[in-house]
């Protein structure tokens, strides 16, 4: 009989926590190419929207579109990508990528070939994760 991998969304936060609440979690991802990438992670362990009541669903997809605000806001990048695959990873997830014209896949998805080559950025800066933190909190209420 064949078992089930662990979870490891189940198992771990997935990235710097920046805001969470009963339902979901807003992290920071460690991408150097891509500044201010973040996901949103549903706590409980589903694997589609579908799953969730429609109060849920709604909840999910405010705490998105608030992360895809604050990184307007902040980064004022040309675009930002959603996207919400779990083919990997089969836990319920949203990508939140800020996307700038000129960074290694553009206009392409992140996940495809690189389409210039670009120098590394470092990760975030504490600055940025603070920034972003705090402006998750005044739009979404404190972290808890």
């Amino acid at each position: 009989m064949l078992t089930a991998e662990p979870c490891e969304l189940c198992s771990q936060d997935g990235g710097e926590v920046l805001w969470r609440d009963r339902h979901c979690r807003v992290v920071l991802v460690a991408d150097p190419d891509y500044q201010g990438y973040c996901r949103v992670i549903w706590n409980a362990h589903v694997k589609e929207m579908t799953e969730l009541t429609a109060g849920e669903r709604r909840h999910c997809m405010d705490v998105v579109l608030a992360v895809e605000a604050q990184l307007h806001g902040l980064l004022t990048p040309d675009k930002v990508n959603l996207a919400s695959f779990g083919n990997m990873t089969p836990h319920l997830h949203w990508h939140v990528i800020p996307r700038f014209a000129g960074d290694p896949h553009f206009p392409n998805p992140v996940w495809g070939p690189r389409m210039r080559e670009h120098p590394a950025k470092k990760p975030v800066d504490i600055d940025t994760a603070r920034e972003l933190r705090a402006a998750l909190a005044t739009t979404l209420g404190s972290s808890g």
